[in-house]
C-alpha cells in the first residue's frame, strides 16, 4: 500500500480551504477503532508550514468511508466550514466518484433510484425500489468509461448523500464494486481498500465564490491505473 505524507497529497490549498488525495486506508474522522483521523496530520502539515504556535483550526466539511480514496476538503477557517457547509446542504457541489466494479450495466449509461434503509447495528445499508417506512429518496447517474478483461470502469455522479449510497446502489444494479465484501464483492482487496474513488469535487469558493474543481488522481495500484490510461487514451 502506498504510503505518501500528508504533504505529497495537498490537491488544493489556500487561507480557508485544504484539499488532500485520502488514502484507502484513513479515516476522516474518528471512531471506534482508535485510529488517528486523517485531520491530524493535516493539521501537522499546516503547523509546520506556516509555523503555527499552538492548535490549528481544521472543520471536517464532509467525509468519505475508510476503504474509499480520493478528494476530500477540509476548511481552514470557522468561517469556510460554516459556508462550506451549507453549501454541501444545499446540494451547491457536484461530485464525481470512480467506480471499478465486478459486472457490466445493461445500460452504458443510466440513472439510478431507489430507497435506503441504513441498519445501524450492521453499519450497512439496504435498498428497495420503492418507499418503505423509514426509507430515504436516493438518486444518482453512472456511465461506463472503460474495461479490463474481468472489470468495469463506470463515472458516478450521486444526486444525493446517503449512507454508504453508490456501494449499495450499483450493487442493487448487480454491479458490486471490487473488493466490497459488505456488498457481496467475490474476494476483498489485499489492502482492505473497495475500488471506489471520489474523483472529483466542484464547488463555489466560500469567499471568493469562484467555481473550483479538484480532481484527485487513482490509487497507484496496477488495475486502477490501467482503466485511468483507457480513459485518457
Amino acid at each position: 500500500m502506498e504510503k505518501r505524507e500528508v504533504g505529497e497529497r495537498v490537491l488544493y490549498e489556500d487561507n480557508h480551504l485544504i484539499a488532500i488525495n485520502k488514502l484507502p486506508s484513513e479515516i476522516v474522522q474518528g471512531d471506534k477503532t482508535g485510529d488517528e483521523p486523517l485531520g491530524e496530520p493535516v493539521k501537522r502539515y499546516l503547523a509546520a508550514k506556516y509555523n503555527k504556535p499552538g492548535d490549528v483550526f481544521l472543520g471536517v466539511i464532509h467525509r468519505l468511508d475508510r476503504p474509499v480514496s480520493g478528494v476530500v476538503l477540509f476548511a481552514r477557517t470557522s468561517k469556510a466550514l460554516e459556508r462550506m457547509n451549507e453549501q454541501f446542504r444545499e446540494r451547491e457541489t457536484a461530485k464525481t466518484y470512480w467506480a471499478i466494479v465486478e459486472s457490466k450495466p445493461v445500460n452504458d449509461e443510466g440513472t439510478l433510484i431507489h430507497w435506503l434503509k441504513k441498519n445501524e447495528k450492521q453499519n450497512k445499508s439496504y435498498a428497495s425500489p420503492k418507499e418503505t417506512p423509514g426509507s430515504l429518496r436516493c438518486e444518482l447517474s453512472y456511465k461506463l468509461l472503460a474495461a479490463s478483461d474481468r472489470y468495469f470502469l463506470l463515472e458516478v455522479k450521486p444526486v444525493t448523500g446517503r449512507h454508504h449510497q453508490i456501494r449499495v446502489q450499483l450493487a442493487a444494479m448487480g454491479c458490486i464494486i471490487k473488493g466490497d465484501l459488505k456488498y457481496g464483492a467475490k474476494r476483498s482487496n489485499p489492502d482492505g481498500s473497495i475500488n471506489l474513488h471520489a474523483r472529483r469535487l466542484e464547488f463555489n469558493h466560500p469567499v471568493t465564490k469562484e467555481r473550483l474543481s479538484i480532481q484527485a488522481a487513482v490509487p497507484q495500484d496496477k488495475l486502477w491505473m490501467f482503466m485511468e490510461s483507457q480513459v485518457s487514451a
